[in-house]
């Protein structure tokens, strides 16, 4: 994240925290280069201040893979008035078991348009695409880039598989897909170019709820194969029909 404006932090996090400025109206905190668990855990705990912080000035922030970018109106704050008070509410950052990561299971029906193709293109059974996708932990490394996008870390390398030359028109919300070295769950319909290997009967994204994303980032993730009849069950629990 190298840029003429960058500059350090000088406060109590495992790694300097950097920062620059994005235009006159948002700044950028940048935790690393690579992305990393230990990276993440970093913009994890930060975010978890940020979500209280009752900053006047702050209007939103999003944190990505390894950087959180805060928007502020510049005529309420400064930016050095905004790193200050940030500065003030990391200080005490710690290991306290508040930032400890939240497990959820996603149950996934494994009947994806491409998933016949993704075992193809990997030398692979699709039963054995089924194993290896539901085997790890994955974690939640940012949401984007429609509302409730988990971008999930920790795809085994054995079921990588390129996107699709061709973006589909609509994916249906629930789809299970995988991009390159990437799998993530499509919390609304929408298109996109992933290679779709199943389904979840759950409602990633709800506006109705008060936290409308099912998953945030940080969040560890495993998969759980259920039958065709369990997924029709589970759907209509959970959207109420």
């Amino acid at each position: 994240m190298g840029s003429s404006h960058e500059q350090s932090l000088g406060i109590a996090l495992p790694n300097t925290i950097r920062h620059y400025p994005m235009g006159d109206q948002a700044i950028v905190l940048s935790f690393g280069d690579s992305l990393s668990e230990a990276v993440n855990t970093q913009v994890r705990k930060v975010v978890a201040c940020i979500e209280n912080w009752s900053q006047p000035g702050v209007i939103e922030y999003v944190p990505a893979y390894t950087t959180i970018t805060i928007y502020y109106d510049p005529l309420t704050i400064t930016y050095q008035e905004l790193l200050t008070a940030f500065q003030t509410i990391v200080q005490d950052i710690s290991d306290d078991p508040k930032y400890k990561a939240v497990k959820k299971e996603i149950p996934v029906y494994y009947n994806g348009d491409d998933l016949a193709y993704v075992a193809q293109y990997n030398g692979l059974t699709e039963e054995e695409v089924i194993h290896i996708h539901s085997a790890p932990e994955y974690r939640v490394y940012m949401i984007g880039f429609v509302p409730g996008f988990p971008y999930l870390g920790g795809l085994d390398s054995r079921i990588a598989t390129a996107r699709k030359e061709v973006p589909r028109l609509k994916i249906e919300a629930g789809a299970v897909g995988i991009a390159g070295q990437q799998t993530g769950v499509y919390p609304i319909a929408t298109p996109g170019g992933w290679q779709i290997i199943g389904h979840s009967p759950l409602q990633l994204f709800d506006l109705k709820r008060e936290k409308p994303s099912l998953l945030e980032v940080g969040d560890l993730v495993c998969f759980v194969p259920i039958t065709y009849d369990e997924f029709v069950q589970l759907k209509a629990a959970s959207y109420g029909y």
